[in-house]
């Protein structure tokens, strides 16, 4: 029988002068950004939207759980979507309304396929648009496939740019932006414990439940990567029109 682990009520509470001291490191970091004279604007940014955006997400998904109707769920999924869609981009200038259509169906279907198959197949649950499930599982599969999407514009443009015919920057740019997760694959239970596995067992959920869990979004997350690249790639290797260089 394995021994009891700690409860999630039995955390310590992390009080504020102590994520202050958490912070701190990243203040480092933008120094030497500074230093260097590397515009540490960007990261400035970066980590005051992180701040006030997971403040935000707690008020929001207390709320969202409380009320607990797929109406409510939806609308947050849509925003999701509609927010990685315009961030995918962000590696090339100017991207075109269609390219941001692209990118918006192929985050879709992408993490679509694998969060329905995970959601409503692998795991049961009380009600199919259970938020405590849904809202987070799909805002990994939605994030993964946002960077993949991302590395994949980026590179599949600076192939572009650089006289190689769409075909060979179409495979170019998956190789690449498939770095990312394929050495999450790699790195998992050997570099790295994720988080939601470090979640469960603080939790005190048996290490070999959690494993099971971990290795349903890790497969979940992987999909997401690939099918979304895939599908962005695919429309865009084949159309006509002209994208913005690469930043």
């Amino acid at each position: 029988m394995p021994v009891p682990l700690p409860l999630l009520a039995e955390l310590p509470t992390i009080s504020i002068p102590k994520l202050l001291i958490a912070l701190a490191p990243a203040l480092g970091v933008l120094f030497v950004l500074a230093r260097w004279s590397l515009r540490p604007w960007a990261s400035v940014t970066a980590l005051a939207r992180m701040l006030l955006q997971l403040l935000a997400i707690g008020y929001v998904l207390t709320a969202v759980f409380e009320t607990d109707r797929p109406e409510v769920v939806g609308l947050v999924l849509t925003i999701m979507l509609l927010a990685a869609g315009g961030i995918a981009l962000r590696t090339i200038n100017g991207p075109s309304l269609r390219q941001r259509g692209i990118a918006i169906a192929a985050i879709l279907f992408g993490a679509g396929v694998p969060l329905l198959l995970c959601t409503q197949v692998v795991l049961t649950l009380d009600s199919w648009f259970s938020p405590r499930y849904i809202i987070p599982l799909s805002g990994m599969a939605l994030a993964n496939a946002m960077n993949t999407i991302s590395l994949a514009a980026e590179r599949f443009q600076a192939e572009v740019d650089r006289g190689e015919p769409r075909g060979v920057a179409r495979d170019a740019a998956m190789r690449a932006s498939l770095i990312p997760a394929t050495n999450a694959l790699l790195a998992v239970g050997l570099v790295s414990i994720p988080g939601m596995m470090t979640g469960q067992v603080l939790a005190g959920v048996d290490p070999l439940i959690a494993a099971r869990y971990q290795i349903m979004v890790m497969a979940m997350v992987f999909s997401s990567a690939g099918l979304s690249a895939a599908c962005y790639l695919s429309i865009v290797a084949r159309d006509n029109f002209g994208a913005a260089a690469p930043r």
